[in-house]
């Protein structure tokens, strides 16, 4: 079924051993599956309407054309496609010209693995995504806060209720329920659905 897909990812580096540290860290994620991984953007990009991918991981420094010409190029033809740098510059007018080409969030390599994984759960769910870090060098502020919808998710989860269960009960895809509970996973730092609710309760999401 569709909704039980997990993120569709393209990864984008032109290092192997890069590429393959980034795919084998995705793997091990249930909500996410690697479906191509290319060292060059102009081939990438060719492939995005066969493979359609839900996010594309683009790193700056590439063979060919830039990081931030394939940003804008996948920005221009492909709109739905959701993009994430990961790269190794940290500087202010690198992020500010890749969020202006596109991108929807911003994550630096030396950054440990959990933001990657929590950007590509946010900017699956519609949403931009810069961490704490880059948010600083910016002079943005982070958005650790719960969506109004995220909420609703937790509180149902705080009932006892299955992903499949909440989402009969808000109408909306089981796949959507479980990219928002990814989300509340990551933003809590918990790994699983007792902790989240635990940590819910804590700091007073929920009321028991």
């Amino acid at each position: 079924m569709e909704n039980d897909q997990p993120i569709r990812i393209i990864v984008v580096d032109d290092h192997p051993l890069v590429r393959a540290g980034i795919c084998a860290i995705l793997g091990l994620q249930p909500d996410m599956q690697v479906i191509g991984e290319f060292e060059d953007a102009t081939y990438a990009i060719s492939q995005i309407e066969s493979r359609n991918p839900d996010v594309v991981l683009m790193d700056l420094r590439l063979r060919g054309i830039t990081g931030l010409e394939a940003i804008r190029l996948l920005h221009k033809n492909f709109p739905s496609v959701r993009v994430i740098v990961l790269t190794t510059y940290e500087g202010d007018e690198d992020i500010h010209q890749a969020l202006e080409a596109g991108a929807v969030s911003y994550i630096i390599k030396g950054m440990k693995h959990d933001r990657l994984l929590q950007a590509i759960r946010r900017v699956y769910s519609g949403k931009t995504y810069l961490p704490p870090e880059v948010s600083k060098v910016v002079g943005e502020h982070p958005h650790d806060e719960l969506s109004a919808r995220e909420r609703e998710v937790l509180l149902l989860m705080a009932e006892g209720m299955s992903n499949r269960d909440i989402a009969a009960e808000l109408g909306i895809v089981e796949k959507t329920v479980k990219c928002h509970v990814g989300v509340i996973l990551s933003s809590f730092g918990v790994k699983d659905r007792t902790n989240a609710v635990l940590t819910a309760i804590r700091r007073g999401y929920v009321k028991v």
